[in-house]
C-alpha cells in the first residue's frame, strides 16, 4: 500500500514543495498508436472521487440501472488495514466523497450510507453503497458513473489511472499478470503489472485503472515497490507459481475488478451466493 495522502502531503510540505505533488513520469502522454489499435477515448477525472486518504470512483457494473443506489469503488486498505481473512459486508458508513468532473472541479460532496464489501484478501478492495442514485448525480452534476468491466482484461491494454485526490491522469499500458503479490502480511491474486511511465504516490491508492479503448474500469490501483526491498510494507514482491519471487523497484500494481459485478445483483445488491460470484467471503 502506498503512504496514506495526508503523510504524503505532510512530506511534501516539509520538503518545502509546491501545493501540486511532482509525479516522476509525463502525466497524459500516451504510447504511440498502432494501425490496428482501437480509437482511444477521451480518459477524464469525470465520476473520480476523493476520500480523505485516498482515491476512488463512482461505479456501476453492466446491469447496473439508472435508478440504483451509486457504488464508490476503491481500497480496502483506504477503509482500514484488515487481516488477511477478514471481509466485511454491509457495515453502516456515513464517509464522505469529494465526486469531480472531467476538468478536476469538486462538483458534489456524495454521502455514503454503508460499506457494502471490504477485504485485503486476495484482492484489495472496498464498495461504497451511496444515499443516491446514478440518475440523480447525472441531473444535479452532470456527471455519469464508470463501468466495470466484467471481463479479464489483456496485456498490453493502453490504461489511465485516474487519481481523484490528486486530479491526476497516469497513462501506461498493462504489462502483464502477477500469479501472487506479497506485501507484508497480505497476499493478492492475478494482480495487475503497469509498465513503468505510471509512477503512483501516496492518496493514489484507489484509483480507477480505466481501459483507454472502452472507457471501462479493468482494476483498482492499490500499491507499488517503493524501495526494492522486498515483500514488506510498501514494497510488495511477485511470487510465481513454482514460489520464485521477483522486486522489481519502482513498479506499480493494481487489483483487477472483473469479478466483482457479479456479486451484486438486483438493486445493486451485494450477493456473495450468487452463481458467479468468486470474491472472497466472510
Amino acid at each position: 500500500m502506498r503512504k496514506p495522502l495526508v503523510a504524503m502531503i505532510f512530506a511534501l510540505a516539509v520538503a518545502g514543495a509546491v501545493a501540486a505533488p511532482a509525479v516522476a513520469a509525463p502525466v497524459g502522454v500516451k504510447p504511440a498508436a498502432k494501425a490496428a489499435e482501437p480509437t482511444l477515448k477521451a480518459v477524464s477525472l469525470a465520476g473520480t472521487v476523493a476520500l480523505s486518504n485516498c482515491s476512488g470512483s463512482v461505479v456501476r457494473f453492466p446491469n447496473s440501472v439508472d435508478t440504483d443506489p451509486a457504488l464508490v469503488l476503491s481500497n480496502g486498505h483506504c477503509s482500514s488495514l484488515l487481516d488477511p481473512g477478514q471481509v466485511i459486508t454491509n457495515r453502516p458508513a456515513n464517509r464522505p466523497f469529494s465526486l469531480l468532473d472531467s476538468s478536476g472541479a469538486q462538483v458534489a460532496t456524495l454521502k455514503a450510507e454503508k460499506l457494502a464489501y471490504g477485504t485485503m484478501t486476495d484482492t484489495d478492495v472496498s464498495i461504497y453503497q451511496l444515499t443516491t442514485t446514478y440518475a440523480a448525480i447525472k441531473t444535479l452534476y452532470g456527471v455519469s458513473a464508470l463501468t466495470v468491466r466484467d471481463t479479464h482484461p489483456t496485456a498490453g491494454t493502453a490504461v489511465t489511472v485516474a487519481s481523484g485526490a490528486w486530479k491526476k491522469l497516469l497513462d501506461c499500458n498493462i504489462d502483464g499478470f502477477v500469479h501472487r503479490l506479497k506485501e507484508g502480511k497480505w497476499t493478492w491474486k492475478d494482480s495487475v503489472r503497469y509498465t513503468s511511465a505510471c509512477q503512483t504516490i501516496g492518496g493514489t491508492s484507489g484509483s480507477p485503472v480505466i481501459d483507454q479503448a472502452t472507457g471501462e474500469v479493468v482494476a483498482v490501483h492499490n500499491t507499488g515497490n517503493e524501495n526494492g526491498a522486498s515483500c514488506t510494507l510498501n514494497n510488495p514482491c511477485e511470487v510465481d507459481q513454482r514460489g520464485n519471487v521477483t522486486v522489481r523497484k519502482g513498479i506499480n500494481y493494481g487489483q483487477q475488478t472483473y469479478q466483482i459485478p457479479a456479486c451484486f445483483t438486483t438493486d445493486n445488491q451485494l450477493d456473495l451466493s450468487a452463481a458467479g460470484c468468486t470474491l472472497p467471503k466472510p
